[in-house]
């Protein structure tokens, strides 16, 4: 357990030192709650003059939610570069011989991951859906709505498995530019469009950030079905990443 808990120290000392890595993190809460304050103005202004480009099922309390969906495109990045910088680097050599047990340095690189990601998302989730609340002004709702506090812990646990979910892919790639090149169009647009596409709207529900959705909708009645698909996409991508790191050499 202590040379585990070595292990872990190493990895945040690591992470701390990884430019790229903070960069992402900051830009992950800069564009959440940037997004978060534009959007909660732009339907207020949209709400007082009765603009018909407001979305239909419009409400307060999932608006405060859209600023993440944005932002954690940077947690995606973050996800990968915690992974694939050592790579990129060489410094995975020097890691494996400070830690020579392949998986126990696996696990401490991915708890480090989750832990950080958890750790940033709870106030930016949060504070997003404040600040979009303030900027919708009378419009605005509260964290006592319903729904509302299930549905900010359903973010932060979406977030944190799509940051695990990417790391994984990037141990199996140990390259950000495959990952980087799949996940980003997917979260961005790929998945959604083929949301509304009648051939390809039943499958899309069981792509990861599709399925993860249902975390971050206030009252869905699909919250357990998403998290399982998820929750199964990420145990499949960190599991496959750990089968890499154990076989193939540096």
């Amino acid at each position: 357990m202590s040379e585990t808990l070595a292990a872990v120290r190493a990895e945040t000392t690591k992470l701390r030192g990884i430019r790229g890595t903070q960069v992402s993190l900051l830009l992950f809460a800069v564009v959440s709650i940037l997004i978060a304050a534009l959007g909660g103005w732009s339907a207020k202004n949209a709400l007082e003059s009765d603009n018909p480009s407001l979305r239909s099922d419009f409400t307060p309390e999932q608006a405060g939610l859209d600023g993440i969906l944005y932002g954690q495109l940077a947690l995606i990045v973050f996800g990968v570069l915690v992974v694939t910088s050592e790579y990129t680097s060489g410094m995975m050599r020097v890691s494996l011989l400070a830690v020579p047990r392949r998986g126990r340095l696996y696990t401490a690189k991915m708890s480090v991951t989750a832990l950080a990601a958890l750790t940033v998302s709870v106030p930016v989730t949060l504070l997003g859906y404040l600040v979009t609340q303030a900027a919708l002004g009378s419009h605005g709702s509260s964290l006592g709505a319903s729904g509302v506090l299930r549905a900010l812990a359903g973010s932060v646990v979406y977030l944190t498995l799509m940051c695990l979910f990417a790391a994984g892919i990037a141990a199996v790639a140990r390259s950000a530019v495959v990952p980087l090149a799949i996940l980003l169009p997917m979260v961005l647009a790929g998945t959604h469009i083929l949301s509304l596409i009648g051939a390809t709207k039943e499958m899309s529900r069981y792509f990861p950030d599709q399925a993860g959705n249902e975390l971050l909708t206030v009252d869905s009645p699909h919250t357990a079905f998403g998290f399982t698909v998820l929750l199964a996409w990420t145990v499949a991508a960190v599991g496959w990443g750990w089968v890499r790191q154990r076989r193939w050499d540096s």
